[in-house]
């Protein structure tokens, strides 16, 4: 199962991938861990992610695909994959859509949790106080959460027009949502 998790920051995306990682026996591939660890072994990829980042510019597409090419061709990535932090633009919907055609390997979903802009405030106010985030600050996370509506609309629409997109209550216990999701991407699946 290759899926895609799209959801605004605090929407849950990072702890569900964990569970579905364990469910479905495939890889959670967060991009922003990916260039971290591209980034630390020096690899080509990563010694130009390096560069652009110590001039303080967003690592480019053409760099961030490189890198799941590259990651896609692992043999742990062959029965599937959960992509958490990307795509976070239509041009780079269009481009993993391509990127997997051309590996020949099917595209299944994208999930979208959905949660309430005010309970996502809710939750990481908590999590900045356990954490010490500052970047879970309410006007912080305002921000994010407009950045991420502006961005993220067209990946959203264009997974849809694609008959890809899946959307999922991101509201309720853990267990709760986990349910929801493998309910929608496995209909008639035993979660147990």
């Amino acid at each position: 199962m290759r899926l895609v998790l799209l959801g605004a920051p605090g929407s849950g995306k990072g702890t569900q991938a964990a569970r579905l990682k364990e469910h479905l026996q495939v890889p959670h591939i967060s991009t922003g861990d990916l260039l971290r660890a591209e980034v630390a072994a020096g690899t080509p990829l990563g010694l130009q992610a390096k560069e652009v980042m110590a001039r303080g510019d967003l690592v480019s597409d053409a760099i961030l695909l490189g890198m799941l090419k590259d990651r896609f061709s692992r043999d742990d990535t062959k029965a599937g994959f959960i992509l958490d932090g990307y795509p976070r633009n239509l041009a780079q919907a269009a481009a993993l859509g391509d990127l997997l055609d051309s590996l020949g390997q099917k595209f299944d979903a994208a999930v979208q949790l959905t949660v309430d802009n005010e309970q996502i405030i809710e939750r990481l106010a908590g999590r900045a106080k356990a954490e010490g985030r500052a970047d879970d600050s309410p006007d912080s996370v305002r921000h994010r959460l407009n950045v991420y509506d502006q961005q993220t609309a067209p990946v959203i629409d264009f997974y849809r027009q694609h008959g890809q997109l899946t959307v999922v209550d991101g509201v309720g216990s853990l267990d709760e949502v986990f349910t929801r999701i493998i309910e929608a991407i496995q209909p008639g699946h035993d979660v147990g």
